[in-house]
């Protein structure tokens, strides 16, 4: 996924069962989180993007997880237990995470409120540096 480019679309089938689709998302700051509970980084992860949801609840921020190689029951009982606020996509067969070209969990996409991808962030973000990555993509 080329940054300055539209962000893949994703449409599919969140952990609680609902639908989802990023499009409903358009006007929106968007973190696209490729993550699994098996992944220590990605579980590190998880109070950071819930105290920013808060913290940024003014701009809209919406965070997207994407369930990326790991079964959905244990991401079913990891993100009760975490508190998880934001929805999960499943994405069973892996075309999202081919779609987004994903190298290693977690990977998170910032997408601007216009859906375009202007930073992509392989690794754990740290709280340190998420205001920097955020203000790429904050209206």
């Amino acid at each position: 996924m080329a940054v300055g480019r539209a962000a893949p679309a994703i449409t599919g089938t969140t952990l609680d069962g609902s639908t989802f689709s990023l499009a409903d998302l358009h006007g929106h700051p968007v973190i696209v989180n490729f993550w699994g509970p098996s992944c220590i980084p990605c579980r590190d992860e998880f109070p950071l993007f819930k105290a920013k949801i808060q913290e940024h609840a003014a701009d809209g921020l919406a965070v997207v997880g994407i369930l990326t190689d790991d079964p959905t029951s244990t991401a079913i009982a990891f993100a009760h237990d975490m508190g998880a606020t934001w929805p999960t996509v499943v994405d069973p067969n892996g075309a999202i995470k081919k779609a987004y070209r994903v190298a290693a969990r977690p990977q998170s996409y910032f997408i601007d409120p216009s859906g375009v991808v202007r930073l992509v962030q392989v690794g754990q973000i740290a709280d340190k540096d998420f205001e920097r990555l955020y203000a790429m993509i904050r209206s």
